[in-house]
């Protein structure tokens, strides 16, 4: 059928879709019973635009402001003229929270000084640029009165009414609703009340039932999406608040406020730039300009919504929430939702497809039916007079034709996809995985290849210093003698520990306590073995002035810093991956303490160190120093050669426990996994080895060998590759393109630093880690694993194939009913004059088929058997030929039983007398609903025979089934006169039922057949 399918529906990618894709499938999609419902989980193109508009005037606006500010420059004379705002200065602040806005985002130089600076705004906000404000209560309630919270404005959570309301924009049911008034008004006038208002009751109960029923499911739905909504938002900063150093949440930050910023990390609100080195900000995001801005004591503005791009800094916070233009802009952004997902539009594609037919059948019956009504009174000669029996059943006609379109238009299926997308994001959410994009749950089951990152990922993340080579001398950690070490020697490496480095060791209770040390895992590894060889951070800090930092990137490989002695002398610090920094050496410190010229004995030396502990699974890290002289500038860059080798420093990462059985999941579900790191070769090849990822056939290759690759090498090597070590981000992007477009893989990627933003943003889904993650990396991430854990990823893995099959599970069972109720009532019309079945029984079938259906296939939970089938890869036809199969196979046995009942049905059932046709009829409903029931049981596996295996572990599914049968002995026993059937006898109930229940042998026959898997 998807070949069927018009070309716009196949435009939509699983990320990054092209604003004219999204519109153009839309366009295709003519025959929609209910716009409101069909597209409420798509994404909201005006708005979209909305957005876009904004971006473009602050742009406009920005640039102007700028041009404005540096042109005042010249003309400041002393201080403003600024009245302070009564009601500020009674809160006790000197600043309002308007004058605050204009300065930041209008870039007003000429303000802040005639303010006096970033300092005086700071006093004016009662606030300290080292401790920050204070956090008593009384205090913080003024400030949010004054300047705001930082919070965008969201729209109000709908509520349950809404839905119902929404429900009954349907048009067929709305024609329904209708044709049930005209039935009213028409039966009591002929037949008076309560018996003339049957027919007409029965109709509007069952629209009102379809209504509730669909609603509550929607209204779950919204409640689900709304709980992910809110884990998406949640950012922590690192602020400073009563002197002390603390993580908050970026709601909770108040103008006034100073925060920490490092690489990777999101601006949280307008601000002003305190302190801080090689500050990059990208604010792309804000005003589409795509070249970083340098960020200093000059230009000190900072607009919430930037990414820092590269350096490490402090700032004020001057302006919160909806006072920023990032605040206004993603208060429309928020409304644009989510982009609509592959499946989610060929499934959209199918129902028009479906619906053309439907819409086709539906004339054609209600044509035969009226034909057939007029051929019989052309018969009787009383073609002239028409009683109002005759019209109440041209009117009945017509409800048949409407519910055969809403029958025949499976609306249910693309709101299937986000049902179960909802269902499996929720529980994903428990299993530590926050998926951020609707398509990743449905990309990852198609998953072939899975790059992973080895630090925090495959390991635990948890590091310590377990080894290490200072002077000449191999020591291990809590064994050997560190006091041995020459005085020298250990005052340069504390000097370069406690300074060269983006982490902090703060005591927030007091000097009693045991210190915190705040950084990544290797800067905590790093400053505890500082502490643990007597050192004391704040002591060796006072020694010097920092008077540069290139902070640590992926790209380097190396962080640095320029250091200001008492002397007046400069020092420069380089740590980074052994190799470079050793490559970078040309003298060492040796066993007395003495700098000496290093030869190729020592080089040979120290190599064979590096290499012993790689080999035991060991990070490496090397820490250097040179002596600059006096002449230094801060604009200069840090020198890469001539430096001094201080020592090597081993640090121990356990490889996290079940990634060896998650590896190996995965390679028996078909899923090859790659490790991509920047660390050591040989300390890649044991980690990748432990885990099972290297095995004897694969291969273990550098980065910087990778590139220089060609691409007729890069054709044979890359199926091969499955470790690449030393590897720089562009290397990773490298990879992910060719597996992706020369290997057509389905490719998941993982990162947690700025620069993985582009390999995470190529490949198909994009995981990003929680902990060590950057919000760069995050936000260019599908999905986040909030564990940093390998084992999740394979937990994503397996409820992406279990969403993709689900729904394939719910589009089989809805097509079979479709077809099956389509030929059945046009068959029957076309040949007996008759449609066996009433509008009233159709929509009850079409509720089962529709909301009860995806609610109960669904959201069936995923199996361990999921991992043992081959991926799908990115070719594979969505409706295969094992779905085919089952869907006619079904539906050709459910006919041929229909059909013997409609043609045999009164003898074999020995029928006659006046109510014989009702009986008949009743019959044919009951066993159209049972094939059904039964054939839903069938669709919970596609394959395998076994169909009741963990069927009393998923209760949605055991309840929607106990519904359906007690609603239909009600239907049957009790509502006869509304539903027009009419109470059954035991034998008639058996054989119902019996027949119903043929249908599964017959579905595990099918099973048998072998078809193709395409």
């Amino acid at each position: 059928m998807e070949s069927y399918l018009p070309e716009g529906f196949g435009d939509v990618k699983p990320k990054n879709s092209s604003e004219e894709a999204l519109q153009r499938w839309r366009s295709l999609c003519w025959l929609v019973k209910n716009p409101r419902r069909r597209f409420r989980f798509t994404a909201n193109l005006p708005k979209r635009s909305e957005a876009e508009a904004i971006r473009r005037t602050f742009k406009a606006n920005f640039r102007v402001a700028v041009i404005v500010s540096q042109a005042a420059l010249q003309f400041i004379q002393g201080l403003i003229d600024y009245k302070v705002p009564e009601e500020v200065k009674a809160a006790g602040f000197q600043i309002g929270a308007d004058e605050l806005g204009s300065i930041v985002e209008r870039h007003d130089v000429k303000k802040l000084r005639g303010h006096g600076g970033v300092e005086a705004i700071a006093d004016k906000l009662s606030t300290s640029i080292t401790g920050g404000i204070s956090t008593s209560e009384d205090s913080l309630k003024r400030r949010k009165e004054i300047f705001g919270v930082n919070k965008f404005t969201e729209s109000p959570p709908k509520g349950f009414w809404f839905f119902v309301y929404e429900a009954l924009q349907d048009m067929t049911l709305m024609i329904l609703a209708a044709c049930a008034l005209v039935s009213l008004i028409v039966g009591i006038v002929m037949e008076g009340w309560p018996k003339g208002a049957h027919d007409g009751l029965g109709i509007v109960a069952s629209i009102l039932l379809v209504v509730f029923v669909t609603a509550s499911s929607d209204y779950k739905q919204s409640l689900q999406f709304k709980d992910l909504d809110a884990e998406k938002k949640k950012i922590s900063v690192q602020v400073s608040r009563n002197g002390l150093r603390q993580k908050i949440s970026i709601y909770d930050l108040l103008p006034g406020d100073i925060v920490h910023l490092n690489i990777g990390d999101q601006v949280p609100a307008d601000g002003l730039f305190i302190s801080g080195f090689s500050v990059l900000i990208n604010e792309s995001s804000l005003t589409g300009e795509s070249e970083p801005v340098h960020v200093s004591a000059t230009n000190p503005f900072l607009l919430s919504g930037t990414k820092v791009q590269d350096g490490s800094f402090k700032m004020l916070v001057t302006t919160v929430g909806m006072r920023t233009q990032w605040g206004k802009l993603m208060a429309t952004l928020s409304e644009g939702g989510d982009d609509e997902t592959p499946l989610q539009v060929k499934l959209n594609g199918v129902a028009t497809i479906i619906g053309k037919i439907g819409l086709f059948f539906a004339v054609v019956t209600f044509a035969v039916l009226v034909q057939g009504l007029f051929t019989k009174k052309l018969q009787d000669g009383s073609h002239w007079s028409w009683s109002g029996d005759e019209a109440m059943e041209i009117l009945e006609f017509f409800a048949v034709a409407v519910t055969i379109v809403v029958v025949a238009v499976p609306e249910g299926l693309p709101l299937a996809v986000t049902l179960s997308l909802a269902f499996a994001m929720k529980k994903m959410m428990n299993e530590k995985a926050l998926v951020r994009h609707l398509a990743a749950c449905e990309t990852m089951g198609s998953a072939t290849t899975i790059c992973s990152d080895k630090t925090g990922t495959l390991t635990t993340n948890h590091m310590t210093v377990v080894k290490a080579c200072i002077s000449e001398k191999v020591m291990v950690v809590g064994e050997s003698d560190f006091n041995k070490i020459p005085d020298s020697t250990m005052k340069i490496l504390l000097q370069s520990i406690f300074n060269n480095t983006g982490g902090e060791v703060v005591n927030n209770e007091g000097n009693s306590s045991k210190p915190e040390i705040l950084g990544t895992p290797t800067e905590t590894a790093i400053l505890e073995f500082g502490l643990k060889l007597g050192g004391h951070f704040q002591v060796e800090r006072q020694k010097s002035t920092i008077v540069k930092v290139e902070p640590f990137n992926s790209l380097k490989k190396r962080m640095g810093v320029v250091l200001e002695l008492h002397d007046g002398s400069y020092q420069a610090h380089s740590k980074g991956a052994s190799e470079i920094i050793l490559g970078n050496c040309d003298k060492f410190v040796n066993s007395e303490g003495k700098v000496v010229p290093l030869d190729e004995s020592s080089i040979s030396n120290l190599n064979g160190i590096i290499e012993k502990f790689a080999n035991e699974a060991l990070r490496t890290l090397c820490l250097a120093y040179k002596d600059i002289g006096s002449e230094f500038s801060p604009e200069s860059p840090i020198p890469t050669e001539g430096y001094t080798c201080i020592g090597i420093v081993g640090i121990k990462d356990p490889v996290r426990p079940g990634v060896k059985e998650s590896v190996a999941i995965c390679r028996s579900a078909g899923i090859v996994v790659r490790m991509v790191t920047g660390d050591n070769i040989n300390t890649a090849k044991a980690i990748a080895r432990e885990c099972g990822i290297l095995t004897d056939d694969g291969i273990a290759i550098e980065g910087p060998e990778f590139r220089e690759k060609t691409d007729e090498e890069l054709l044979e090597l890359i199926p091969k590759i499955q470790v690449m070590a030393r590897s720089s981000p562009l290397d990773k992007h490298k990879l992910v393109k060719h597996l992706k477009t020369t290997f057509q893989d389905v490719v998941a990627v993982t990162g947690d630093g700025t620069n993985d933003a582009p390999a995470l943003h190529e490949a198909d889904i994009g995981l990003a880690m929680g902990i060590a993650g950057t919000e760069v990396a995050k936000e260019s991430a599908d999905v986040i694993i909030l564990d940093d854990n390998f084992s999740t990823i394979a937990t994503v893995a397996k409820w992406g194939r279990s969403v993709y099959i689900n729904i394939q599970k719910f589009v089989q069972f809805q097509l079979t009913v479709n077809v099956v109720a389509l030929i059945v009532n046009f068959s029957s019309a076309c040949l007996t004059g008759d449609a066996p079945l009433t509008a009233v029984q159709l929509l009850w079938v079409n509720m089962i088929m529709d909301t009860l259906g995806a609610l109960a296939l669904a959201t069936e939970p995923p199996t361990d058997d999921l991992m043992e089938r081959s991926p799908v890869g990115r070719k594979g036809n969505f409706i295969s030929n094992v779905m085919w199969r089952n869907i006619l196979g079904q539906s050709l046995y459910q006919f041929v039983i229909i059909w013997y009942l409609q043609t045999k049905g009164k003898s074999a059932f020995r029928l006659d007398g006046p109510d014989s046709d009702l009986i008949l009829n009743t019959i044919i409903f009951n066993t159209f609903v049972f094939c059904q029931v039964f054939n839903e049981v069938s669709s919970r596996e596609m394959e395998k025979i076994n169909v009741f295996k963990g069927i009393l572990k998923n209760y949605v599914f055991v309840a929607v089934l106990l519904c359906t049968v007690l609603f239909q002995i009600i239907i049957i026993e009790f509502l006869g006169t509304f539903a027009n059937t009419y109470p059954l006898g035991l034998n008639q109930w058996f054989i119902s039922v019996l027949l119903g229940f043929l249908g599964m042998p017959v579905a595990a026959a099918l099973k048998m057949i072998p078809v193709g898997s395409v």
